[in-house]
């Protein structure tokens, strides 16, 4: 079996001891959250590392100033623009995201009451989060509630459906996906 957590270690710059560390912490932070020991074992749900390089790219629907990779910075202006020529508003939800901030959210909805079968069932585990590589979108628009699939019926995710793919976006989570994640039409990121 495929040591857990290799890709962080192959993706680094870091000594064996560093790599080491890095898989020894996840490991601890998924107990902590009481995340199954085998999560992503069977390859649905892969790891990603955190971007190193990143943009801030403006505030999301909260305030809170959201960063992407140079590139997916690039294209998401871009693709905005593009959207708002015709008519189409594309909003910022959530772009990078850390291991750290994504085990808060996890503890806030435990704190909330939520169980972790529930919760890993729309928020990927610290170390398999695509919003950690800094290429991932959460996307809303007027209108439509944001993070719920409401968002399929609104003229934004019908602009993307045609458009995204001109800007190297697609949707990771359409319905009954390989990772097993709840339908996501507003989730798009960039593939490298």
């Amino acid at each position: 079996s495929r040591p857990r957590f290799g890709k962080f270690c192959r993706q680094t710059f870091f000594s064996d001891t560093s790599c080491v560390t890095i898989a020894h912490m996840l490991r601890e932070l998924h107990t902590e959250l009481g995340i199954p020991a085998n999560y992503g074992e069977d390859g649905s749900r892969p790891e990603f590392t955190e971007a190193a390089d990143l943009v801030e790219v403006g505030p999301n629907l909260v305030g809170r100033m959201q960063r992407l990779t140079p590139q997916t910075a690039r294209e998401w202006a871009a693709m905005q623009s593009a959207a708002a020529d015709e008519g189409v508003t594309l909003l910022i939800v959530s772009g990078f995201r850390s291991i750290d901030y994504q085990a808060r959210l996890i503890r806030k909805k435990i704190n909330a009451g939520q169980s972790v079968s529930e919760i890993l069932a729309v928020n990927a585990a610290p170390g398999h989060s695509e919003h950690h590589t800094g290429r991932a979108i959460d996307i809303a628009t007027p209108g439509s509630r944001p993070l719920t699939e409401e968002f399929e019926d609104s003229a934004a995710f019908r602009w993307l459906q045609k458009n995204a793919a001109e800007y190297g976006f697609s949707m990771s989570y359409p319905r009954n996906n390989q990772a097993g994640f709840v339908y996501e039409p507003w989730h798009w990121a960039r593939k490298d």
